[in-house]
């Protein structure tokens, strides 16, 4: 008989060819995600520049009517001249646009869910001379000043409140 030669494999060996095995899959997966990537941007839409997209945009409405009326440039439609007399332009005095209600504005010391914190905020702005109100909204109580005033005053009020101690913040009035 023959004596046939014979492999033995150790399991070091078993460990490179699995882990060999477990690295190919994984360079083949990610290849495969860049492909995919890169083919989704080629079909993705090309971007255009600002000019490109104002061309397709329509033309001003003064415009349409001057192409309709046959004084644009592509005089669609001849157009009809009319012998009347022109009306004569009444002359309206001009109207002075209302001046918008001046904004109202307080300020708020504190949001809290907290009952004892928003009385001890409401007891040192009283202290620094100020009166306040306790909102609630939600589980919120909103300790503001009771006295709503322009933006110029609730500044100032800001700079004492600060020297207080306290941290407001102004907030619109609706």
């Amino acid at each position: 008989m023959k004596e046939r030669d014979q492999i033995s494999i150790g399991s070091q060996s078993i460990l490179w060819v699995a882990g060999l095995g477990v690295g190919l899959v994984t360079l083949a997966f990610v290849l495969g995600v860049q492909v995919g990537k890169q083919s989704a941007a080629l079909r993705r839409p090309v971007l255009k520049s600002v000019d490109e997209e104002m061309k397709e945009l329509p033309e001003p409405l003064v415009d349409q009517l001057k192409i309709f009326e046959g004084d644009g440039p592509d005089k669609l439609v001849p157009a009809a001249k009319v012998d009347a007399v022109a009306p004569k332009e009444e002359t309206k005095p001009e109207a002075k646009p209302a001046e918008p209600a001046p904004e109202i504005w307080t300020l708020q010391l504190v949001a809290t869910s907290d009952a004892a914190e928003a009385k001890r905020v409401a007891a040192k702005a009283k202290t620094a001379g100020f009166a306040t109100t306790t909102l609630k909204d939600g589980k919120q109580l909103k300790v503001r000043l009771s006295e709503p005033s322009d933006r110029a005053a609730i500044d100032k009020a800001t700079d004492k409140l600060k020297k207080a101690g306290l941290k407001p913040f102004a907030v619109k009035v609706d």
